[in-house]
């Protein structure tokens, strides 16, 4: 019987084949939002062009073909980068955690974005509708060449108005959003419990705007007396997709991998739970704590955090934010208008007073 020789590897080369094996494992859970790096290039940093885009790191190959093909949009692909930082930041500014993002690198929140918590869903989420947003906005101010007002919203509504105006051309946003976000997802295939979540999450942001479009309208007649009312529909503010999304986020719901005939489906881990709705945010494993310092996952801890002490079950309490009763009150002036008077027809003129306030932050 033949035998069969063992391969010596050197320990540089068999540490290099380590390294490609990882990266093979983790290439797609780290580069999914990997774009939201486009956020920290300066506003004179071109994001368009065939080598503008190959230089831009935090886009996988595909998203660099639509980078390539469809370079006016990018620009709005980069406000919504910003929109997501900022408004991820609002929305759990008084949780433990807070959005905080790296100082550098292109994975922005960290590696517990690689992770399928319910953080990794809401920003998920909350990009997908960033990019529609932002695309559609463009639309509507006339900033690009393919796109403008949805036209298809015309005759009259059964509340008896006349449609007509610039309504937002939603279809178009949603389209690049599915097309630009959802691309590392499909690329990697449908067969694994990760992308199906990702892919969820995205068309539930998207549907955050979708379900909470809104109708303006103006009056048309003599003295304004709107024999005729013309409307048009608009998108809601971003700040209202990102209270949606946060209440989704605080009820998302656990769903493991599992096959309904031959295609794979996410079903509650629970099975007491009813399966998510298209809205619902899902969610594939379990959030770290956030309460102390892990720099290799980006996350900072709540140690000199303020949270506060009046409040003991809310979720900006000191308790819940601090991660139990330690924590610590301080005295701190701050400046504040007062005496405000109203003058008339245009303005309000304040006074500044100083006041002497308790603080309370997480002790270190």
């Amino acid at each position: 019987m033949p035998t069969v020789s063992p391969v010596n590897l050197s320990a540089p080369l068999l540490l290099l084949l380590l390294l490609l094996l990882l990266l093979l494992c983790t290439t797609h859970t780290t580069m999914a939002t990997n774009w939201l790096s486009l956020a920290r290039l300066p506003r004179s940093r071109a994001v368009s062009g065939a080598a503008p885009c190959a230089r831009l790191r935090g886009l996988t190959p595909g998203q660099v073909g639509v980078c390539r093909a469809r370079g006016e949009v990018m620009e709005s692909v980069r406000k919504a980068a910003e929109m997501v930082i900022e408004e991820c930041q609002h929305q759990f500014r008084n949780r433990r955690w807070n959005c905080s993002t790296t100082p550098r690198g292109i994975n922005v929140f960290g590696r517990v974005m690689n992770q399928g918590t319910r953080e990794a869903a809401f920003v998920h989420a909350l990009s997908s509708a960033a990019v529609a947003v932002a695309v559609t906005r463009a639309c509507t101010r006339g900033e690009l060449e393919r796109c403008g007002c949805d036209r298809k919203v015309r005759g009259v509504s059964p509340e008896g108005f006349q449609w007509s105006g610039c309504s937002d051309n939603l279809s178009y946003g949603v389209a690049f959003s599915q097309t630009f976000v959802d691309e590392p997802e499909r690329a990697k295939g449908l067969s694994a419990g990760r992308p199906l979540m990702n892919l969820h999450n995205n068309e539930a942001g998207r549907k955050a705007i979708l379900h909470n479009m809104q109708v303006e309208c103006k009056c048309h007649g003599v003295s304004g007396s709107c024999e005729l009312k013309t409307c048009w529909k608009v998108m809601p503010p971003f700040r209202r997709v990102g209270v949606v999304l946060k209440e989704r986020f605080d009820g998302a719901t656990e769903v493991r991998l599992t096959r309904i005939g031959s295609r794979p489906a996410l079903l509650p881990r629970d099975p007491y739970v009813k399966p998510p709705a298209a809205r619902d945010l899902v969610y594939v494993a379990p959030s770290p704590d956030f309460c102390h310092l892990d720099p290799d996952n980006g996350i900072p801890g709540t140690a000199g955090r303020r949270c506060n002490g009046t409040s003991r079950l809310a979720p900006d309490g000191c308790e819940l934010v601090c991660c139990g009763p330690g924590y610590r009150a301080g005295r701190a002036e701050v400046v504040q208008r007062c005496s405000c008077k109203f003058s008339w027809c245009c303005s309000v003129r304040c006074q500044q007073c100083k006041n002497t306030v308790t603080i309370h932050t997480c002790r270190v």
